[in-house]
């Protein structure tokens, strides 16, 4: 199984997204300069539906994952994917979700390891306080994804599909 990748631009920065006809293995942010690339046809339906995504078009995501992880990561991954879109949650919510409370830390851990962004919507849990804590995509980015999803519009932002 050979993994493809392609760069393209997004409302949060490059994006790179990488996967096979197995599925797709990441979605990643970008924080250095790279050079936009045409995009292979396993990544073709990630591409446009994320897309739609951003310009406000996609609630869901219909895509074949391959995400490498131990089984308790998996576990959590899947978890966050029953999140509905537009809604938050703690991590002890999530933890709860998992069936242990006290999972807290081990959840946290999990996803902050989450490689397929976005899709798996790693952004949407947050501090039991309210406040947006913990993105290794960078809260910037946390903030941006929920606002879009919470309905706000982000002007300027996303010109549309960067398929060729």
């Amino acid at each position: 199984m050979k993994i493809e990748s392609s760069c393209i631009p997004s409302p949060v920065g490059l994006i790179e997204v990488s996967g096979s006809d197995d599925g797709i293995r990441s979605i990643l942010f970008l924080d250095h300069e790279q050079a936009t690339s045409a995009v292979p046809v396993c990544l073709r339906d990630c591409v446009s539906q994320l897309n739609e995504y951003f310009s406000g078009k996609r609630q869901t995501f219909n895509l074949i994952l391959d995400p490498v992880g131990t089984d308790f990561q998996l576990s959590v991954w899947a978890k966050l994917q029953l999140i509905p879109f537009g809604k938050t949650i703690s991590y002890l919510d999530l933890a709860r979700m998992t069936g242990n409370e006290n999972n807290t830390r081990a959840v946290g851990n999990a996803n902050g390891r989450n490689k397929i962004n976005i899709v798996v919507p790693c952004h949407r849990v947050i501090g039991s306080n309210g406040k947006l804590t913990g993105y290794g995509g960078g809260l910037w980015r946390k903030e941006i994804l929920l606002k879009l999803e919470m309905g706000d519009t982000l002007p300027g932002l996303f010109a549309g599909n960067v398929m060729p």
